[in-house]
């Protein structure tokens, strides 16, 4: 895998909460190699989230398979870390169960996203979508999942392999035109 899943964000902390208070309450899920609270530096005072790092994503999915999690006497939401750049996507802080997977060449079917997605977290379901007409793939389709920690962690890796071929999931929402039996 990757250590991307490794890292998990941590929001709505008690504004006492400290390094120490973050840590004191995850380690019990594995071992952390870095814990932060982020901190307004003028104001001297906490941001009231935070970010936690374990040493292998086992430990990370323990973590999470634990939700809720009450740390001092606060309601946290724990959500997978996502690159800073992908930070300001709506999309991203959503808790979305659904992924567009892009790249899908035609000799991918639904079994196959199915099948490989699968090692993230359970699948609702999988489509590849086709024109409407001429029964044509379009190349791109959908993976369900019955949690949104498992579509946060199958987007966090940005590329993957899937019968050979090289996908690329996100959360965007495709639009498509009405199609009138050919593509442009």
């Amino acid at each position: 895998m990757t250590d991307q899943l490794c890292k998990l964000f941590v929001g709505g902390l008690n504004v006492d909460t400290d390094d120490d208070g973050l840590r004191k309450h995850f380690e019990q899920y594995g071992t952390l190699t870095d814990c932060v609270v982020v901190v307004n530096k003028q104001l001297q005072r906490s941001r009231c989230f935070g970010f936690v790092t374990y040493s292998n994503p086992e430990e990370a999915d323990a973590a999470m398979a634990a939700r809720p999690h009450t740390v001092d006497g606060n309601a946290v939401e724990v959500k997978r870390a996502v690159a800073r750049e992908d930070a300001n996507k709506p999309e991203a802080l959503a808790k979305v169960k659904k992924i567009f997977v892009g790249g899908l060449k035609d000799d991918i079917e639904e079994e196959h996203l199915s099948e490989y997605f699968s090692q993230y977290g359970q699948i609702e379901k999988a489509e590849v979508i086709s024109e409407k007409d001429t029964g044509k793939k379009r190349g791109f389709g959908f993976v369900y999942f019955t949690d949104h920690d498992a579509a946060d962690k199958a987007v966090v890796v940005k590329f993957h392999t899937v019968k050979g071929h090289k996908v690329e999931p996100g959360f965007g929402r495709h639009k498509s035109k009405s199609v009138t039996g050919r593509l442009p």
